[in-house]
Parts: C-alpha cells; sequence; structure tokens
C-alpha cells in the first residue's frame, strides 16, 4: 500500500513536470519580436541663405540749426508759430531795427561824400596835367593834387564797406532760419535783450525727412563679416547691403526702407564698437531725434547652407550644440555641432550636419545613442503618438 502511494506521487510529480515545460515553451513561442522605436525625422537640404543682422541705434537728424542774432538790440517780434515747419530763409525774429537804419543812412551820406571829393581831386588833377606840361605849375604841385584825388578814392571805398557793414547789420536784425525743418518753442519773448552769438538759442531749427539712424555694431562682428568675406564663405551684394529695415520701438516694422550711408573707420576704445550710419526718408515725421531702433541689414549670401530646426538642437553639459541623426546603419548617432547663428525657427549649421542627414526632431525623449529606430517624417500621426 505504500508502496503504491509512492508510485502515485511521483507519477503526479512527472505529469506536473511535463505540464509546466509546455507552458514554458508555449510562453516563449508567443513573446512578441522587438519593434523599433519610430521617430519623426526631418531630412536636410542645402539652400542659399541671406545673413542678415539685427543692429540697435538711435535716430539723429540730418541737419539741426541753433538760432542766435548776430547784432545786439531789442526783441520786436517774433514771426512763427512754436512746432510748425519753416523754411531756409525765412523771418523769425524781428530786432529793433532803428540804430541799424540810421547806421545805413549815415553810411550812404559818408559815400555820396566821398564821392563828390573824388569828382573835385579828380578835375583838379585833370587841369594841373595840362599846366604841368608847359610848366604853369610846379611838379610838387601836381603831385600834392594827384595823391589827393587817390585819397579821395580810398575814402570812398572806406565809405562803401562801412555801409556794407551797416546794411549787413540792418539785415541782421532779422533772424532768419538757415534750413527747412520744425522749429522748437521760442527761449525768448518779445521785448528781451539779445546779443551777438549769444550762448542761449533762440530756437532750433531740426530738419527730420530725411533723417539718420547711427547703428552699433561690434568690432569683432564686422572683423568676422570681413573674413567670411575674403574668404568667400558668404558672397557679397553690393545693391542688397545697402538697404536697411527699420523696426520700431513696438517691434512694428517701418514703412520706408533705408541705404547704409558709411561705417567708422575707428573703434570706440570705450565700447569697442562701430558705428554705421544709414538714412530713412521721413515724410510722417514718425521717427524723432533719440528714438531707440533696431536695423536689419543685410551682411551676404550663403550658398550651400544647412538649417537645422531649432526643437532638433539641443546643449550638452559643456554647452556644445548636439543633434540626434539616424546613420547608415538605421541607428541612433549623437553629434557635436557648430551652430553659428539662428535664422527665424533654425540654427544655421556651420559644421557637424550635411545635407541628406535625417535629424530627429520628434521622438528624443525615448532614444538613446545606439538604438535601432525606425525614421518617420515628422508631424505623422505615427511619430506624433510615440
Amino acid at each position: 500500500m505504500q508502496r503504491s502511494r509512492i508510485v502515485f506521487f511521483t507519477l503526479l510529480a512527472l505529469a506536473s513536470s511535463v505540464a509546466l515545460t509546455g507552458c514554458g515553451q508555449d510562453q516563449v513561442s508567443a513573446a512578441p519580436a522587438v519593434q523599433t522605436m519610430p521617430v519623426g525625422v526631418i531630412t536636410l537640404k542645402s539652400q542659399t541663405v541671406t545673413l542678415t543682422k539685427e543692429l540697435p541705434g538711435r535716430i539723429v537728424a540730418s541737419k539741426i540749426a541753433e538760432i542766435r542774432p548776430q547784432v545786439d538790440g531789442i526783441l520786436q517780434s517774433r514771426l512763427f508759430t512754436e512746432g510748425a515747419e519753416v523754411k531756409a530763409g525765412q523771418i523769425l525774429y524781428q530786432i529793433d531795427p532803428a540804430s541799424f537804419e540810421a547806421n545805413v543812412a549815415s553810411g550812404k551820406a559818408a559815400v555820396a561824400k566821398a564821392q563828390a571829393s573824388i569828382a573835385s581831386h579828380k578835375a583838379k588833377t585833370s587841369r594841373y596835367t595840362q599846366l604841368l606840361k608847359i610848366k604853369a605849375v610846379s611838379q610838387q604841385d601836381f603831385d600834392e593834387a594827384d595823391a589827393a584825388y587817390k585819397e579821395a578814392q580810398a575814402d570812398l571805398l572806406t565809405a562803401q564797406a562801412q555801409l556794407k557793414t551797416a546794411q549787413i547789420n540792418l539785415d541782421y536784425s532779422q533772424v532768419s532760419a538757415p534750413i527747412s525743418g520744425q522749429i522748437s518753442k521760442s527761449a525768448v519773448t518779445v521785448g528781451a535783450l539779445v546779443s551777438a552769438n549769444q550762448d542761449t538759442a533762440l530756437a532750433t531749427v531740426t530738419q527730420l525727412d530725411t533723417i539718420y539712424v547711427d547703428l552699433v555694431q561690434s568690432s569683432a562682428q564686422l572683423m568676422q563679416l570681413k573674413q567670411a568675406l575674403a574668404s568667400g564663405a558668404i558672397t557679397a551684394d553690393a545693391a542688397a547691403q545697402t538697404e536697411v529695415a527699420l523696426k520700431l520701438e513696438d517691434g512694428s516694422v517701418y514703412s520706408h526702407k533705408g541705404t547704409l550711408q558709411f561705417s567708422e573707420v575707428t573703434v570706440d576704445p570705450s565700447t569697442g564698437s562701430v558705428t554705421l550710419r544709414a538714412q530713412f526718408a521721413n515724410p510722417e515725421k514718425l521717427l524723432l531725434p533719440g528714438m531707440y531702433v533696431r536695423a536689419v541689414i543685410i551682411e551676404g549670401i550663403k550658398s550651400h547652407a544647412i538649417l537645422a530646426p531649432q526643437r532638433g538642437i539641443s546643449r550638452n553639459n559643456k554647452g556644445e550644440a548636439t543633434a540626434m541623426v539616424i546613420n547608415e546603419d538605421g541607428k541612433v548617432e549623437n553629434r557635436v555641432l557648430q551652430a553659428g547663428r539662428t535664422i527665424g525657427s533654425n540654427w544655421l549649421i556651420e559644421k557637424g550636419l550635411s545635407a541628406g542627414d535625417q535629424l530627429i526632431v520628434e521622438g528624443l525623449q525615448k532614444i538613446r545613442p545606439g538604438a535601432a529606430v525606425q525614421a518617420v517624417s515628422a508631424g505623422s500621426a505615427t511619430a506624433n503618438s510615440q
């Protein structure tokens, strides 16, 4: 009886072992095959890119004139509206002209007297010339008459110069605008005593159309640009590189394009920068001196440029730009890049990527270098679901 029980339990153990083994084989055979992770990629292409630079700048008036009197006197009247447009030569102030008019009248009288004196001495010299031929007068008398005639001529020149000075001072009693532009408020009122070339300007005339924008660029950036042009890395476009676009303080784009006029030939030692000047039309008087703006200038044209989306570029612990690409074996490869600048939503890649590379931009959080992946066009439903 006991032997029968031992045989029974032995057979039961064997049966259980066979059953478990069969179950394990079924589980192994039922395990699914390992699938590659689909990732969204963008196939990079080379293209021609226009390189631009955004520089800070300040608005500067193209012409500005401080109005100061050229003669002394009492201000008799103001002949303009403050803040209005004035034309070159327009009378702005009238200084009391009475004393200047008197000087002009005195000068005219002196000229008339000198002219009369010339006529008298000329007639005397003519008579002495004839008398000298017949020895009716001495040579000394003739010489004295001739000298008096020449002195009278000199007196006329002096009187004419004094008259001209008096007339200039009379003209200066009318203070006129030297340039066309918008005039400021008046610093003096009627009845004020003004003096020639005084320190305080009566008013200021500013020409707002056209207007200048002074831009600041670091000398290092300028050197890099020149080196890139010299090496052929980028090519120059003389027509395009003189065109300047302007962004206003509120971020809007100014409606008129400007032209680049010149750049400084020296570097500011305190800032390490050079100044570029651009000229803009300003018919609406929207640009005012002192305003802060940003200008976009064209540096050059780069052929065969590689642009990579910013979402596909990251930084490693060293601060280097890196990207995940799919290599020829269909596996993830981590590359260190040289990214020069951003252009829109892309990085301009100097080194590390080339045309035809498959840049991974979706599914980056689920992959690692060396992993086998399946390339799917970025933005597809398959890529987005991973």
